[in-house]
C-alpha cells in the first residue's frame, strides 16, 4: 500500500485524476448527490475526503479549508497521489456591481494578494489557471445556461483588517471582478507542480454589500447563492467531463 499523505490522509491506491476542491468541509455533502458511488474517505483537519464517479469520470471531492495556505498543502499532496488536475469550487465577494449574487466568476487570473503563493516564488510570476481547462469551464457553464462573468480575482488573506474597503475599492477601479482567499494559491503553486488547475466562485456577497452577513446566509442555504453554488458543482464536474475526453 502506498504511503498516506500527511495532512489529507490519502495515498495514490486512491488512482484518481481529477479533484474539486470547495473551501467548506459541509459543501462535500451537496455534491455527493451529484455522483455515483460515493464512497466517503475520511476527515482531517480540514481536509475531507470523497469519491465517486460523475458520467463514468471518477472524481475526488476534497475540502481545502480558508486561505492560500491549506489550499498550498492540499495541491502538494494531491500532486503526490497523482492527481492531475484541480478546480477550486468557492465563494466569493463581488467588487463590480454587475456581478450579482448567485453569478459565477470563472477565474482568468489572480491578484497574488495572499502570503502563501509568495512564499513559493516572487510576484513576477502569474497566477493563471489551465488554458485548456479554463476553456472546459467556460464552455460547461454556457451550455448549461448558467449566468457567469470571465475575468480577474484578487485572492487576500482576511476580510478583517482595518483598510479593507480601501483595497477593495482600489481593485474595483482595475476591472477585478471578485476577492476569495484560495485561487491565487491554487494556481501559482499548480503551475509550479505540473497541475492543471481552474476556478469556479459563486458570488455570495454583493458590491459594496456586509461580507459576514451576506455569507452567514450563505452557509444557512436562504438565498439565491446557494443556486450559485449547485451551478459551480455541475460546472466543474462537466468539465471534468470535457477534460478527460480530450485527453483520451
Amino acid at each position: 500500500m502506498s504511503e498516506l499523505q500527511a495532512h489529507i490522509r490519502l495515498s495514490s491506491d486512491l488512482n484518481v485524476k481529477y479533484a474539486i476542491m470547495p473551501g467548506d468541509p459541509a459543501r462535500l455533502d451537496r455534491i455527493a448527490p451529484y455522483l455515483d458511488d460515493v464512497k466517503e474517505l475520511g476527515f482531517n483537519r480540514e481536509y475531507r475526503c470523497l469519491t465517486g464517479y460523475y458520467k463514468g469520470v471518477k472524481i475526488l471531492a476534497i475540502s481545502t479549508g480558508m486561505g492560500g495556505a491549506s489550499t498550498a498543502i492540499a495541491v502538494e499532496e494531491l500532486k503526490n497521489i497523482g492527481v492531475e488536475a484541480m478546480i477550486r469550487i468557492g465563494s466569493c465577494g463581488a467588487d463590480q456591481p454587475f456581478v450579482k449574487l448567485g453569478d459565477l466568476v470563472i477565474v482568468s487570473g489572480a491578484v497574488r494578494d495572499d502570503g502563501a503563493s509568495q512564499t513559493y516564488i516572487n510576484l513576477k510570476y502569474p497566477a493563471i489557471p489551465d488554458i485548456f481547462l479554463l476553456n472546459h469551464c467556460i464552455e460547461a457553464a454556457s451550455e448549461n445556461k448558467f449566468p457567469y462573468h470571465i475575468g480577474l480575482a484578487r485572492s487576500h488573506d482576511s476580510f478583517y483588517i482595518d483598510e479593507e474597503d480601501d483595497i477593495n475599492a482600489f481593485w474595483a477601479k482595475r476591472g477585478i471582478l471578485g476577492s476569495d482567499m484560495e485561487t491565487a494559491a491554487l494556481f501559482t503553486v499548480g503551475a509550479l507542480r505540473g497541475i492543471k488547475t481552474a476556478s469556479i466562485l459563486n458570488n455570495v456577497v454583493e458590491c459594496g454589500g456586509d461580507t459576514a452577513d451576506s455569507i452567514g446566509s450563505y452557509a444557512d442555504g436562504e438565498d439565491i447563492t446557494m443556486v450559485g453554488e449547485r451551478n459551480e458543482i455541475v460546472t466543474a464536474l462537466e468539465a471534468f467531463v470535457k477534460l478527460d475526453k480530450s485527453s483520451k
